[in-house]
């Protein structure tokens, strides 16, 4: 076999392959046998008719288009491999010749990875938000544990803010009930928002057996979107009661004694918290920098792929489980369909981007990715999916995705030397001194190129 590459951009190459016909033999003995267990012909039992019987009865360029189809792939890959070339994708083939008997010749037109030079990124600096905990933080924090402690208890008057309310829900659209659109017993807090625009209004001033009707775009559903006559009857109404504060709630509530032992604990935690977040935007905004200093060719049918994956996935899975279709989804963001083209192309360009800036880093960084680093990773990406690590593991394992995995930490691994690199200070001008925390920085790389484990996503193609 010879092969020939020709480079057609940066980012595509045109394999051309000349293929002797003796080097065709295994493909056509198997195409031979393929058809024996296929076909019969009187006078010959099943598998052991001749190849020239064959030959005259069905042809011998169904012979031939059968062996050319099992050896394409294997002369394919013996030209890439030979050629040193990282493909991705699915090439584009075109048989430019075949003469029984003589020879095979074809083209292969596939995506490469660009060749991508890293400049000098140790003068990368970024400005992140100060770690700042004020005194209204606390409190807030503290209401918020208050809250999750309030009890509430049956009142005979009108509903007011705050209260909780059970309610039985009817919904009506052009005059018919609709199947989903009946509820009894339904608890709701007035004021919180949870349910239907106009809900409060129409429950505020009714007592136990009141009743009010009121009009509101459903938001799930069989009618999610449509506008609906909702009848609303209150059935009960419950003031709640907010706990003192003081030391008896610290009890109650946590494992302190004091409520200024559980005051000083939110601060931590809050520190804890907003350091955690400092971190991030710092991986993130070093990323950004970083992606500024690298020219990436990015392959057009690899970013066309990467676009039609985000768009399916938010469209039959992210709004799917929400009752809602693309057009309804641009309406409540008040996107057109024109900005929201140009912010999934451009994020999906900032994910590939991403993933090839950071792949090179870890070549020439040479990184690696022990099982200990894996195991982290897959942990806290099973919480964050809401499965068991076995469960995901699992996923992980029968999707044939643990190189995916394996490419998220290694890529975290070499965004934090560069982040290491870099001059981070805060609003207040100090500098920062980040942990080099490469589980988390594994994170903000997922992030920003939006890969999920547990489903097919155009990335996957880069891993070819």
């Amino acid at each position: 076999m010879k092969s020939a590459v020709e480079t057609l951009n940066p980012t595509r190459v045109r394999l051309s392959i000349e293929v002797p016909f003796e080097e065709l033999k295994d493909s056509l003995d198997a195409a031979y046998k393929k058809i024996n267990q296929q076909v019969t012909v009187k006078g010959f039992r099943k598998g052991k008719i001749p190849a020239r019987v064959i030959d005259q009865r069905f042809g011998r360029g169904a012979v031939l288009e059968e062996a050319v189809n099992d050896a394409l792939p294997k002369f394919y890959t013996e030209a890439v491999n030979e050629a040193e070339i990282d493909v991705l994708g699915q090439p584009e083939v075109d048989i430019t010749e075949l003469k029984d008997g003589e020879t095979l010749n074809f083209t292969a037109e596939v995506d490469v990875r660009p060749t991508i030079e890293i400049p000098d990124y140790s003068g990368i600096e970024v400005e992140v938000d100060a770690v700042e905990v004020t005194d209204e933080d606390i409190e807030k924090s503290v209401e918020q544990l208050r809250e999750r402690f309030a009890s509430t208890s049956p009142v005979e008057r009108a509903a007011e803010d705050g209260d909780v309310v059970t309610i039985d829900l009817e919904a009506k659209v052009d005059g018919e009930v609709l199947e989903d659109g009946v509820a009894s017993g339904v608890s709701y807090t007035i004021g919180s928002g949870e349910l239907l625009d106009g809900i409060d209004d129409a429950v505020k001033g009714l007592e136990a057996g009141g009743e009010a009707t009121f009009t509101s775009e459903l938001k799930g559903g069989s009618a999610a979107g449509k506008e609906a006559e909702v009848t609303v009857k209150v059935t009960q109404v419950a003031a709640r009661e907010l706990p003192a504060l003081d030391d008896e709630f610290a009890q109650l509530a946590s494992e302190f004694d004091t409520l200024e032992e559980l005051k000083a604990d939110s601060r931590k935690r809050l520190e804890n918290m907003k350091q955690y977040d400092q971190a991030t935007q710092a991986q993130e905004r070093v990323l950004e920098k970083l992606l500024e200093l690298v020219e990436v060719p990015v392959p057009e049918k690899l970013l066309e792929d990467e676009i039609n994956t985000r768009k399916h996935n938010l469209e039959h899975h992210q709004l799917g489980q929400m009752g809602l279709d693309l057009e309804k989804y641009l309406e409540i963001q008040g996107k057109t369909a024109e900005e929201f083209d140009t912010e999934t192309k451009d994020a999906a360009v900032k994910g590939i981007k991403t993933q090839f800036v950071l792949d090179e880093l870890v070549k020439r960084e040479k990184l690696n990715v022990n099982q200990e680093e894996l195991t982290e990773h897959l942990m806290r990406r099973a919480a964050s999916s809401g499965m068991s690590p076995d469960q995901f593991a699992q996923a992980v394992v029968e999707g044939g995705q643990v190189p995916l995995l394996v490419g998220e930490v290694a890529r975290g691994k070499a965004l934090a030397v560069v982040v290491e690199a870099a001059t981070v200070k805060d609003t207040n001008g100090e500098v920062i001194d980040l942990d080099d925390d490469e589980d988390e920085t594994a994170e903000t790389v997922q992030a920003a190129s939006e890969e999920t484990p547990a489903e097919d996503t155009a990335e996957d193609k880069t891993e070819a």
